[in-house]
Parts: C-alpha cells; structure tokens; sequence
C-alpha cells in the first residue's frame, strides 16, 4: 500500500475512540474508565509507571480482553490492526524459520493454510531487507539474538501493512543500533499516514519522538501533546496515583 493510499484510508476514519473503558483481571480494574480519542495518522506513545495498564489497554484494543464497561471504537478490520506483543509473550522454542515468520504477516491475504505466492515472498525478502535482515531467511527464530528477532517482527508488520499499528515495549532489552533502527521504521510508518501507538518506558524516547502521548496510571492522568501531557506535574500525579492504587478494590460505578 502506498504512502497516498495509506493517508486517505486513515483520513477515511482509522481513528480510535474509547468512551468509558474499563478492563478488569479477576473483577479488579487494570485501566479504569479512560476516555479519548486517538487520531487518525497519529504517532502516539502510551506512557505510565510500572503496573500503570499500558499493555492491558493495547490488549483491549486489539480484542485480547473483553472491556467490564464501555467501548472501543475504530470501525477497523482485524487484517487493518497490526499488534507487537511484548517479547517475553512470545514463544521463540517454536521451529520455524526466520522468512516463515515474516510471511505469517500475509495472513489476510494467504490464509491461515493457504500457498504463499511468489509475489509475497518477494515482499517477504523486501521487508528483511528493509529490517537488515538479508541472507537471515533460513536461519531459526531461536537461534537469533533478542535484537535480530525484534527486526524480525517489525518486518512481519511490514508485510501486513496495518492502518493501525500497537507496539508493547518494542525497544525493551535490544540494542541501541537496532532500537535507533526501529525507531526509524516507526517513524516511516507516521509519515505514511499510518497510526501508531507505542508502549513505552523510556520517556526520552517519548520526548523524543512521539508527538502524542497518553500517559495513564491505571486512571487517564493526559492525553494529548507530548509536550503538555509530560509535564513533571503530571508524572508526579502518575507516580503518586500508581503507589496508592488499591489492588483488592472493586470495579467501581460509572459517574452518572
């Protein structure tokens, strides 16, 4: 899809609404009642302290989890989301090479079972390409080190061409010349008018180059202009918020 076509497919409504968002684990609220709107062509980081809901809101967002209450919005189809879960979520003991991994990013278009054409194969060699991945294609996702599978990944959303894009700690534990490298990637994404939403724990990296930010502690603290919503007030508030938070506490009510 080209960078045109992927600007007016967003303009077309790849924005993301929460209205009233609460997920629980075990009837206890992981993110309570976050409301927004997320929009469409943005580059967005999701920042928070440690137990804060980041990732529970990407896994709501891409149906991993069934809200408590209130509703998701984005009018998407499952082949337009492409989601990174965090590293330690996935299970590189499984035997499959690294060019298999990559065409795994087809799927909407060969089917879980169906015969890969040459055409996305060649897509497939092009993004590896793009990652710094050539002549890795046959080479076991377990043999790789924890920077070199992280490329991997991304070329996997290369192939998928998501309108929307979720990223769960995506430069956690990998090195500073592949995170450097991603970062481009992701940048690349943003100027093709693709949205985007990182979870992130470096907030110079948020700083840096994410001009959006939702910064959350379990509850919305801001969801705007990086540069607003970082502020050192409201990172205290997030600090403060995340250390008094009650994990036996009940689902609460909606205001009326």
């Amino acid at each position: 899809m080209s960078g045109a076509t992927t600007k007016a497919a967003a303009e077309r409504g790849a924005a993301l609404t929460l209205q009233n968002l609460t997920v629980t684990y075990d009837r206890h609220p992981a993110v309570h009642h976050v409301s927004g709107t997320l929009k469409a062509g943005s580059l967005t980081a999701i920042a928070g302290p440690n137990g804060a809901g980041k990732s529970t809101l990407l896994k709501a967002i891409v149906g991993e989890l069934r809200p408590a209450e209130g509703r998701i919005e984005h009018g998407l189809a499952a082949r337009d989301i492409g989601y990174l879960p965090q590293a330690a979520e996935i299970n590189r003991r499984f035997p499959i090479n690294v060019l298999d991994t990559v065409l795994l990013g087809d799927w909407h278009q060969s089917g879980a079972f169906g015969r890969v054409a040459r055409a996305a194969r060649e897509r497939a060699q092009e993004a590896l390409s793009t990652v710094g991945l050539d002549g890795f294609e046959r080479r076991p996702i377990g043999s790789l080190s924890a920077g070199q599978f992280q490329r991997v990944l991304f070329a996997r959303l290369l192939m998928q061409e998501a309108r929307l894009i979720l990223l769960d700690e995506p430069f956690t534990a990998i090195d500073a010349r592949t995170t450097h490298d991603l970062l481009a990637l992701v940048s690349r994404w943003h100027g093709e008018g693709r949205t985007v939403v990182a979870v992130l724990h470096d907030f110079e990296q948020v700083r840096s180059h994410f001009p959006e930010t939702l910064l959350i502690a379990r509850e919305l603290i801001g969801w705007g202009p990086t540069t607003e919503v970082m502020a050192p007030a409201n990172l205290l508030k997030a600090r403060a918020m995340a250390e008094r938070w009650d994990e036996t506490a009940p689902v609460c009510e909606p205001a009326a």
